[in-house]
């Protein structure tokens, strides 16, 4: 059978600006990606149907029977195994969301194929809608992902150095390196990936990922519920945040209920807010609506899309959405809606951004490659109306 995820037109419109440069199985929650977490389940790669100038980066590979599956869902043994046992036409649904389909033949469009028989799943499903579901069901998602990659096996020792405590599961991975530190796992498990470092004196809590060759900076405070993905530097205080990867919070300042994008950096001392003084409940900007909408949610930080930067000393009010590309600097609280490609919220021209990409990108001896910079194309021109807003 050959499985794809496929984007939920309305569902990717809500998760602006994450889903402008990606597609909604690459957003990370708990250990890994959406797609990785279907691809562990099903035991086999998926491909991705995504808009068009998406493709290139992740194509579409279909055969002559098909299993389409609905991204922003998050699998489970009873899901995966109702989705596998579908029959030709047959679609599995929740309430009205059409979980999964079979299909036979090609299609470039996941809801024109046809349903002879829908059936309806009795179970709860887990689902990201808004870009605040990626913090809410991180700390849930850490605690399953674990169990699922520690199975069967045994983490490396951690060094004497160390003081933990708690009985929960501290997994370590080859390589990685893990001294004077302090790890409380009474709460949630503590992962440690590949060759990644905690330096002396971090202070972390579980439920925590540390991803593959990321780097938690001296005197760190992680609280639970918290994904710092590959590559990433952290220090400062973090809590319940998820950073995708390729991101820098290298120094002091605190980001909590908040999740962060691929290339990003956060100047020493940027701080965001995530309750308000009135402990009202907080609003963001959506790209869906064209407006701000209504979380219902009291702890809500702050949203980064892809390559944006701050200033040293930069504060973010509640509920702030930073486009891609932005550079934030400013005196104050800027805006809650920072829109892409803005500097100091002045327009950003394509071709300094991209510059600035490729030595990024070259720091960490990688190469932004030209379906990477199409992708930022199409970006700067979608995003050019946000950049003329009063």
């Amino acid at each position: 059978m050959n499985y794809i995820l496929f984007d939920d037109v309305q569902i990717r419109q809500q998760l602006l600006p994450f889903t402008f440069t990606r597609p909604i199985a690459d957003i990370r929650i708990g250990v890994d990606t959406i797609r990785e977490k279907w691809e562990r389940f099903l035991g086999q790669e998926v491909s991705i149907l995504t808009e068009a100038y998406l493709s290139e980066k992740y194509p579409l590979r279909q055969a002559d029977r098909n299993i389409l599956i609905n991204a922003s869902v998050l699998p489970d043994a009873d899901l995966v195994r109702a989705i596998v046992s579908l029959k030709t036409d047959q679609a599995l649904s929740s309430e009205d969301l059409i979980i999964a389909h079979h299909i036979t033949g090609r299609s470039e469009d996941a809801a024109e194929a046809a349903v002879t028989e829908e059936i309806e799943y009795g179970r709860p499903i887990r689902r990201i809608e808004n870009n605040w579901d990626i913090f809410l069901l991180n700390a849930g998602q850490i605690m399953l992902d674990v169990a699922a990659l520690t199975a069967g096996r045994k983490s490396e020792p951690l060094p004497e150095s160390n003081r933990v405590i708690g009985t929960g599961s501290i997994f370590v991975e080859a390589g990685a390196k893990v001294e004077m530190a302090l790890l409380n796992a009474s709460e949630g498990p503590i992962y440690i990936g590949r060759d990644a470092e905690v330096m002396d004196g971090a202070m972390l809590r579980g439920p925590l990922v540390i991803g593959e060759h990321a780097v938690v900076k001296m005197g760190a405070k992680i609280y639970g519920g918290t994904t710092i993905g590959p590559h990433c530097k952290v220090g400062g205080e973090v809590s319940n945040a998820v950073i995708f990867g390729y991101s820098n919070k290298a120094h002091d300042g605190f980001l909590g209920n908040a999740v962060i994008g691929e290339w990003c950096n956060l100047g020493a001392d940027t701080n965001n807010s995530n309750l308000k003084n009135d402990y009202s409940t907080v609003k963001v900007w959506s790209y869906a609506a064209d407006s701000f909408v209504q979380t219902d949610e009291q702890f809500c930080g702050l949203f980064m899309g892809d390559h944006s930067k701050t200033a040293i000393n930069t504060m973010f009010n509640t509920g702030t959405v930073v486009g891609v590309s932005a550079n934030v600097a400013a005196a104050g609280f800027p805006r809650q809606f920072i829109p892409s490609f803005t500097w100091a919220g002045k327009p950003y021209p394509i071709d300094k951004a991209l510059e600035t990409a490729r030595q990024m990108y070259a720091r960490r001896h990688k190469t932004l490659t030209a379906a990477d910079e199409a992708i930022l194309r199409v970006v700067y021109e979608t995003t050019h109306h946000n950049r003329n807003k009063k």
